[in-house]
């Protein structure tokens, strides 16, 4: 009952920041320029005549992918700083100490914050990408071939970053915990794109960086299985035909989606982490 209770505090106090209300506004006018920008694709010439209804498809599909990637990062910058408060800010300002010492275990105050925080950067994740794949497909036909499974993995990732700053929140300030969640993110990007490079030329010692990378944090990996149910079969096989120096084009292709066993090893690291953020938070001095 406890969980639940901090969980719908924690789904009121979003409701009341002024950030929270800029971000969805700015997501409305990004969902507008996007619906524009898709307007203006099937009127594109090719020399002096329109582009064939299959070029503008294959267009599409390339926009989608790179729009999505851009999301990606939306929602995983999102989950880190909307996380990077939430125990910290509580422990400075002295909300902790008046609450902790009720009948209310601290694994039950970090619970309702995980599971309201995750919940709404799900939610936030499977609105916004509806609205951009229903603006696509209305204005060019274009669908991904398996967007819910695009949308669980863009999910995932930004519940990574979120429990990852949520655990950095039982330890250190709000400011700190953000950059430091959102500077792991970028190192891990930088990581998966030079193990992308490493597989393009054959050198195994540089592919492991992006592997290793992947299972500290796996948000890059993450991401890689969002892409490849973003591309069509056609771009998979054009590009698997293509010479193998094509693959240094991360983030920006994936061969094939991240193995059960990743997928599987993703989940455990988000509780494992969760599990370690309650073991900081039970023996943390207040």
């Amino acid at each position: 009952m406890a969980i639940w209770t901090i969980a719908r505090l924690t789904w009121q106090e979003l409701g009341r920041r002024r950030v929270v209300l800029a971000g969805l506004i700015l997501t409305a006018l990004v969902l507008g320029l996007t619906a524009w920008g898709f307007h203006s694709l099937p009127n594109v010439q090719c020399g002096n005549r329109p582009c064939p209804p299959e070029e503008i498809r294959t267009a599409a599909s390339a926009l989608t992918i790179l729009l999505m990637y851009m999301f990606s990062f939306v929602v995983a910058l999102a989950g880190a700083f909307l996380a990077a408060p939430a125990i910290a800010n509580d422990i400075e300002s002295g909300i902790a100490l008046a609450v902790l010492p009720r009948p209310i275990r601290r694994s039950d105050v970090l619970l309702g914050k995980w599971l309201a925080l995750g919940s709404a950067i799900a939610l936030y994740t499977a609105v916004v990408a509806t609205a951009i794949f229903a603006i696509v497909k209305y204005f060019t036909g274009y669908q991904p071939p398996a967007p819910v499974t695009a949308i669980a993995f863009i999910t995932g990732e930004g519940l990574a970053l979120l429990t990852l700053a949520l655990l950095g929140s039982t330890r250190i300030g709000p400011l700190a915990c953000g950059i430091t969640a959102v500077v792991l993110f970028g190192l891990a990007w930088i990581a998966g794109v030079i193990g992308g490079i490493g597989l393009s030329i054959g050198n195994q010692a540089v592919t492991n960086v992006g592997v290793i990378a992947s299972l500290i944090l796996p948000t890059d990996g993450l991401w890689r299985g969002a892409m490849f149910h973003l591309e069509p079969a056609v771009m998979i096989a054009a590009v698997s035909q293509s010479p193998r120096g094509v693959n240094a084009n991360v983030p920006f292709f994936a061969y094939a989606p991240p193995p059960t066993a990743y997928i599987v090893y993703a989940v455990g690291w988000i509780l494992a982490m969760l599990a370690l953020a309650a073991y900081n938070f039970d023996r943390r001095e207040l």
